[in-house]
């Protein structure tokens, strides 16, 4: 209770005090629990990195640490878009969405310095696979385009161009792209509306789950997994190594 000082003054008595706070605290206490129930303000992954919202049929089993694997990137490649030498000491191996931020983040920061170093000095040979991410409603799509592109010989161009333009990834804005590179614009049209490309995004899709990757953008360099748009300090750390072997 609060009683009141010969001052004028008003004392709160101790127990009441402790009430106070124990009640304090319990609001507190459910607030965290319903944030933690509901997921709010939870991170959607590492910084630099956009994960899944829950894994697909194919998708690894949760929590496959980053770090060494038990596979080879050079093992994780088909017939994919690659830039550097094909015969290259050490593979890596990209899996990403062209409407993921953080995939645009690293084409930005980082993937330059990589191509100067490691790709140009034919230490690397860097192959690029898609991951479009199922709540990106314009990355399928985006992903089959440029692999229409490809099949002209124009991915990295065109690759480029949509991490440039990633908030104008509809259809109509990837055909025009394809004219602004001077491609077959009838050839490509028809490549993308007929979705010719689209079992092959599942399969990079597919190949990257099994091999652990679960939001974009992932890395296989060597026989490590890198996960994000890291620093290029990450990257040059992880690619040394796998030099050094």
């Amino acid at each position: 209770m609060e009683e009141e000082r010969k001052d004028g003054t008003i004392e709160i008595n101790k127990s009441t005090l402790w009430m106070i706070v124990s009640i304090f605290l319990g609001i507190l206490l459910v607030i965290s629990l319903f944030t933690e129930g509901f997921g709010i303000g939870k991170d959607d992954g590492p910084t630099g990195f956009v994960a899944q919202p829950s894994p697909s049929p194919a998708a690894a089993p949760a929590g496959i640490p980053t770090g060494i694997i038990n596979v080879n990137a050079a093992e994780l490649v088909d017939d994919d878009p690659f830039i550097g030498n094909k015969n290259a000491e050490l593979t890596i191996v990209e899996w990403s969405d062209f409407q993921c931020p953080f995939c645009a983040r690293f084409r930005e920061q980082t993937f330059d310095a990589i191509k100067k170093d490691y790709i140009d000095t034919g230490k690397v040979k860097f192959v690029y696979r898609d991951f479009p991410l199922s709540f990106h409603e314009n990355a399928e799509n985006s992903a089959i385009a440029a692999e229409c592109a490809d099949e002209q010989g124009k991915f990295w161009e065109y690759h480029d161009r949509l991490f440039k333009n990633q908030q104008a990834l509809d259809v109509a804005s990837l055909k025009k792209y394809a004219g602004e590179l001077k491609l077959d614009s009838g050839k490509f049209d028809k490549c993308l509306d007929s979705g010719k490309y689209k079992d092959e995004v599942n399969k990079d899709l597919a190949d990257g789950s099994q091999a652990g990757i679960d939001g974009t953008p992932g890395f296989i360099i060597g026989s490590r997994q890198l996960s994000g748009a890291q620093p290029y300090a990450s990257f040059k750390a992880a690619i040394d190594a796998e030099l050094s072997k």
